[in-house]
């Protein structure tokens, strides 16, 4: 903590500005509050807001805020609330030292518009100090020939509180020897003296022990010790005594270190070392002794330190001689300092603009400016000034304030910005001065309307331009700045020849490129005006507006339009000419237009083409076509001519005209000849005709073939369904191979033979029975092979139709054992593997008629799996299978009505039909369908 003793200057100052601001708060609004030191930070000081009579929004529109100048900010302002709080610890002794009363000066300061107000803010001392001394021992030497009632000055103890929590009296414990007298000072100290109550005797005590208390007078109160020694000694009469009691001095501040303040005398009457002196400066608390010394033997003050009269205008120097004798006396100097002009004046912005509009009406306040010199007299009084030519004055509201005003018309498009400087010097000898500079931005107002570049604008465009093409430009400036010269165009709302005139351009908003919004056409349109209007972004907006004219250039976009002679497409118009024509007949004219202008429209004529080039001529302006000489016999009747008419663009179009010129004299002559006109054309309508009716058939045919191959799927599918689900008793074949595969085996065969059983639904019931050996009777093999499954399916009807009656078994049936080829049951012998042994004898008719048997009940087996190629025969009918692959029915054969199955040993009877649980099987999938080519080649193979 620092301890700061404020000598009477500073009061005086202290005063005289707390005096000022009452003065001022009285113009402006003042408020003044009492609170105590040492407050909590956040304490509540008051309620500004209510106090001024200032609404809450008042405070946050005018960004209401606090200026306290160079002193520290102990009080904050919350906007929020309107009150004042603590924002720092205020300790009363660090700011005000002794001066009473202790006060914050504040203003409070609103903007748009410019008010502050002053705020005194009084700080009342609290006992938080205890009053404390310099030294906690003070040592005396005191004589014992001091007589009864010898003074002797003590250490003033110092307690940084006022008035009532400040020093107050003193207490001296014990008694016995010494009492204690209080002196009131013209400055409102005490001096403290002890004075000595009976003799001393150094025989009966030596060393003597006081205690000097100091007391405040707070609540509670505080107090402060030191111990006081004496040590007797010898008697000493006479104590020193100053010439004066007050010594008056005069310095200017920053004087040098050294200079002489003053000097100080005492005297002694004693002799020796009773009558030698030291001085001693006694001030405690206080800067004096950093400011000054004083020689101990000479008694000469300098200064040590700065002089300065804004911190201290008065010093008090206490000073102490004392002999050897321990015998003192006091004196005091004061000292006045006289002022210099050492400051500048210092400038604080109190509120300012950065921008100003414009158009703002004069005497509006820019800047409010405090000037203050802590200078006194004339050094302390400040004149101001600002830079000439410029549209601002400065005005004085109150002492030491100044505002920065507007004096005349801003226009942002002449000057946008002004830098002021303002210049405050003070009345010294010779003169200070401080300046500051302001910078001041004009801000933009929307008072000018964007400017065209042109009064009106004018452009060509070729016709047939791709839509969205970039024609010209237009372009407006506006002086004035940022949003307020953004420039906007719009294309106002107009119509040409009933269209809107949007449907035709377009206009960039940002870059004023005009775009054609379609292809022009010159033919429709030649030209047309517009108006555009330039709007800036500013609020309310200004605009102007420009007239566009645009005209449409004519490109070679369209071809000559032939209009005699028409071309017609049904019949021939032919021109006549008589074959007794004289040279430069004029046979017909072409005449030919062109919707284009200019030299798009110049047109030429060419003849291109002709059936004798020799005899015609066509004029290249005109068109005329004329003979070119006489007509001979020879020249042929009918004439074709091919004429070209060409226009004079870049590139040139050009169009076609086929001109028939006869040559008779008579009309049924022409009509003969020019029938073969239209020859070609009917040649190329009934070509035409004949190819969509052959796509008609074609596709016609190709849905019936869709339709007729979706029929046979359906009509197989249910037949396939029919036979697996029908009960009717089937032909029984006994033996029958259903397939051979080449495997590579041994033997005289190249294949190895699996046979299967087959037998009807009831084996019980059914029988078999041959008719007459006459093959023919029952079967004709056609050589062509067409006929081979209708006549075995009707050999199995046939065998349906037998008697099921059960026969015996004939001798007959019985091969001996080498003649047979050896299928499966049948025994095998070491020479020949069982399956393997070829055919002893050609096939007779019988075996021949079990084999067709056979197939016939393949082909009804086939019937449920046929498919397109091989008419539902399995591979075993393919063109490789002969009557030479059949197996010899003959080794094994079923006997209706019988299990047992005719062998060449009647000991080894075989068994024909598997056991009954067999018969519940499924019955075998079809096998693959013969294709028409193996039925062929099985046919003749049979019939050989």
């Amino acid at each position: 903590m620092v301890f700061i003793k404020m000598t009477d200057g500073t009061m005086a100052w202290q005063v005289l500005l707390f005096i000022w601001f009452l003065s001022l708060g009285s113009a402006l609004g003042q408020v003044s509050y009492s609170i105590p030191e040492e407050m909590a930070i956040g304490s509540l000081v008051g309620n500004i807001a209510q106090d001024l009579g200032l609404d809450l929004k008042r405070l946050k529109s005018g960004k209401a805020r606090i200026y306290t100048g160079d002193s520290a900010e102990y009080i904050e302002l919350n906007k929020d609330r309107g009150v004042l709080l603590i924002k720092e610890r205020i300790d009363r002794e660090s700011l005000c030292g002794q001066t009473t009363p202790c006060a914050l000066h504040l203003q409070i300061i609103l903007e748009n518009p410019i008010e502050f107000y002053s705020v005194t803010v009084e700080v009342k001392d609290v006992n938080d100090h205890s009053p404390s001394f310099k030294r906690d021992e003070i040592g005396f030497r005191i004589s014992e020939s001091a007589v009864t009632g010898a003074v002797f000055a003590l250490e003033r103890a110092m307690d940084l509180d006022v008035g009532i929590n400040g020093l107050q009296t003193y207490l001296l414990k014990p008694t016995d020897s010494f009492s204690l007298k209080l002196q009131s000072q013209s400055d409102g100290s005490k001096l403290v003296e002890m004075v000595l109550q009976k003799p001393l005797d150094r025989e009966k005590q030596e060393h003597l022990s006081l205690v000097l208390t100091a007391i405040d007078g707070g609540d509670p109160q505080l107090s402060g010790t030191a111990q006081i020694h004496i040590t007797v000694l010898d008697a000493n009469d006479n104590a020193p005594v100053f010439t004066q009691k007050i010594y008056k001095a005069i310095i200017t501040e920053n004087a040098l270190k050294g200079t002489v303040l003053t000097t100080v005398s005492a005297s002694d009457m004693d002799e020796g070392s009773y009558g030698k002196m030291k001085y001693l400066i006694t001030n405690t608390l206080d800067p004096v002794t950093e400011l000054f010394k004083i020689n101990e033997e000479s008694g000469e003050v300098t200064v040590t330190g700065v002089i300065d009269y804004e911190k201290s205008r008065h010093y008090q120097i206490h000073v102490q001689a004392a002999d050897d004798g321990g015998l003192t006396d006091s004196c005091k100097i004061e000292v006045d300092v006289i002022d210099l002009n050492d400051n500048k004046p210092l400038i604080n912005i109190m509120s300012k603009l950065t921008i100003i509009l414009e158009n703002s009406s004069s005497s509006t306040v820019i800047t409010v400016i405090n000037v203050q010199d802590p200078d006194s007299g004339e050094n302390g009084k400040i004149q101001c000034s600002i830079n000439e030519n410029i549209p601002f004055t400065l005005t004085s509201t109150s002492n030491n304030f100044f505002s920065l005003v507007t004096d005349g018309e801003l226009d942002r498009e002449r000057e946008s910005q002004y830098n002021i400087s303002v210049t405050c010097a003070d009345k010294g000898v010779p003169s200070l001065s401080s300046s500051i500079t302001l910078s001041l931005q004009i801000s933009d107002v929307n008072d000018n309307a964007p400017v065209f570049e042109k009064s009106s604008y004018e452009a060509s465009v070729q016709e047939n331009n791709t839509p969205g093409l970039s024609m010209f430009t237009v372009r407006a400036r506006d002086a004035d700045f940022n949003q307020n010269a953004r420039v906007s165009y719009i294309l106002e709302d107009s119509s040409v020849n009933g269209v809107p005139i949007s449907s035709l351009v377009s206009v960039s908003a940002d870059s004023g490129v005009i775009h054609a919004v379609r292809s022009f056409d010159y033919e429709q349109i030649k030209d047309f005006q517009f108006r555009v209007k330039a709007q800036d972004g500013g609020s309310p907006p200004l605009s102007s507006n420009v007239r566009v004219k645009l005209i449409i250039q004519d490109q070679n976009d369209n071809a000559p339009q032939v209009l005699y002679p028409v071309q017609s497409g049904g019949s021939v118009v032919a021109e006549i000419v008589p074959r007794s024509a004289d040279v430069g007949y004029l046979v017909t004219k072409v005449v030919a237009v062109d919707v284009d202008s200019g030299q798009n429209a110049w047109l030429s004529y060419k003849l291109q083409k002709a059936t004798d080039r020799a005899l015609f001529e066509v004029g290249l302006q005109n068109g005329e076509i004329r003979t070119v000489r006489q007509v001979t016999d020879k020249d042929a009747v009918k004439q074709r001519l091919t004429v070209v008419v060409e226009d004079n663009g870049q590139p040139s179009r050009s169009a076609t005209v086929n001109v028939n010129v006869a040559l008779a004299d008579s009309f049924p002559e022409v009509l003969s000849e020019f029938t073969d006109f239209t020859h070609d054309k009917e040649y190329k309508d009934n070509l035409t005709l004949y190819l969509i009716l052959a796509l008609a058939v074609v596709s016609f045919l190709f849905i019936v073939s869709i339709i007729a191959i979706l029929s046979v799927k359906c009509y197989r599918w249910r037949r396939e369904r029919m036979f697996y689900k029908s009960g009717a008793n089937l032909p029984v074949i006994p033996y029958y191979p259903p397939l051979y595969a080449d495997v590579g085996g041994t033997g005289t065969l190249q294949h190895v033979y699996n046979y299967d059983v087959c037998r009807t639904t009831d084996s019980r019931k059914s029988d078999l029975k041959y008719v007459r050996p006459d093959s023919e009777s029952i079967i004709s093999l056609d050589t062509s092979g067409t006929q081979t499954l209708t006549h075995a399916y009707k050999e199995k009807l046939t065998n349906e139709a037998f008697d099921d009656q059960q026969k015996p078994p004939s001798a007959d049936w019985r091969f001996t054992q080498n003649q047979r080829p050896g299928p499966s049951g049948a025994a095998a012998t070491p020479e020949v593997a069982m399956g393997t042994g070829p055919w002893p004898n050609p096939p007779t008719e019988a075996e021949q008629l079990q084999a067709l048997m056979a197939a016939a009940n393949e082909v009804s087996e086939a019937t449920n799996t046929l498919t397109p190629g091989t008419m539902g025969l399995s591979t075993r009918y393919s063109p490789q299978f002969t009557l030479q692959h059949v197996p010899d029915y003959r080794q094994n054969v079923y006997i209706p009505g019988s299990t047992a199955t005719l062998t060449p040993n009647p000991q080894q009877p075989q068994q024909a039909l598997p056991p009954p649980q067999a018969s519940a099987a499924q019955p075998e999938p079809p096998k693959a369908a013969q294709t028409p080519a193996s039925k062929k080649k099985s046919t003749k193979k049979d019939k050989k």
